[in-house]
């Protein structure tokens, strides 16, 4: 089967195309004919060796996929034939790649299987934020940053999905297109007035805040939180891992909130199927439309990471493979 293979960790740039044996479903585990992977940062570091897992090179990329089952095991509930997304640890960018049952769900039918790629990580590691950690309840007024990225995207979608309010925060006027296409009701640009821009938006102060980016943002928004309010920590876009002075949270009577989605399936992967019902009910429903900020052939898939790293591209990116 056709592949892209990493040959050392020296970025995208060791990306190639390649002719590898077709995988075997191991226990546990389904055959999926991918039609499209997502791009993610996760792939974008694994290029460099510099995620957590580091697999030995050569390998295949990819952790986002979305596709038609050729095998699976009986007791799995799928079938041949079905269209899912999944989330698998690599191996995704390729024509077959094979995933674990408990990260595989069916696709909803009204999503393609572009958008289903924003399923399998981005939409499952927003529902685990606002849901799981952050408590979302209907009428809280959530803060968004990344709001034009895959997460930031999912993010907005589904808390106006559970009854939210939500102001998002975007770094130019042509993420702000992207922010209100995903259905926030207030956009912010990054500026030197975000801050008081944010406080009248919602002067009594935000539930929830997401924070994908970290950095500065990270204290600026900690003092945007209403009392008992929950800032989602769920990752660091912006380079910088920003210190806590805890002394803050003590008076303030405020929460902050790890989000490591990846790291809680081992401890209980039950949590993708919980979120997919959710997901294909919304999608069902209208209330989740992933955006699509760009596709790209799977041999510029190099290119679909740089673009990433380099801040060109918005929402969710993928890759054709069929």
């Amino acid at each position: 089967m056709k592949a892209l293979r990493l040959t050392s960790e020296d970025g995208p740039d060791a990306l190639e195309i390649a002719e590898i044996d077709t995988p075997s479903a191991g226990a546990g585990e389904v055959l999926i004919d991918v039609h499209a992977a997502g791009v993610s940062f996760v792939d974008l570091l694994m290029t460099r060796g510099q995620y957590q897992e580091r697999p030995d090179v050569p390998f295949v990329p990819g952790i986002e996929v979305s596709g038609v089952v050729r095998e699976a095991p009986a007791e799995s509930g799928l079938r041949p034939g079905e269209r899912v997304a999944a989330h698998v640890p690599q191996g995704g960018y390729a024509e077959v790649v094979a995933a674990g049952t408990a990260t595989t769900f069916r696709l909803p039918d009204a999503l393609s299987f572009r958008q289903g790629t924003a399923l399998a990580v981005n939409y499952q590691t927003a529902h685990f934020a606002l849901i799981r950690r952050g408590r979302l309840a209907g009428g809280d007024h959530v803060l968004v940053h990344g709001a034009a990225g895959g997460v930031g995207t999912a993010s907005i979608q589904l808390a106006k999905g559970f009854g939210a309010q939500v102001t998002a925060v975007v770094r130019s006027e042509r993420n702000a297109a992207v922010a209100k296409e995903a259905g926030a009701d207030d956009v912010l640009v990054m500026n030197d007035e975000w801050v008081k821009q944010a406080r009248q938006t919602c002067p009594e102060g935000y539930a929830i805040v997401v924070d994908p980016v970290g950095g500065q943002i990270f204290d600026d928004s900690l003092r945007l939180l209403a009392p008992e309010g929950r800032h989602l920590v769920i990752g660091f876009a912006a380079g910088g891992i920003p210190q806590l002075k805890v002394n803050r949270v003590l008076l303030r009577n405020v929460d902050v909130v790890g989000v490591g989605w990846g790291a809680f399936l081992k401890r209980e992967p039950a949590v993708v199927q919980q979120a997919a019902q959710d997901l294909g009910r919304m999608a069902g429903e209208g209330v989740i439309r992933p955006v699509i900020g760009g596709a790209y052939a799977l041999d510029e898939a190099a290119t679909a990471l740089r673009d990433l790293e380099g801040h060109r591209t918005s929402a969710k990116v993928v890759i054709d493979v069929r």
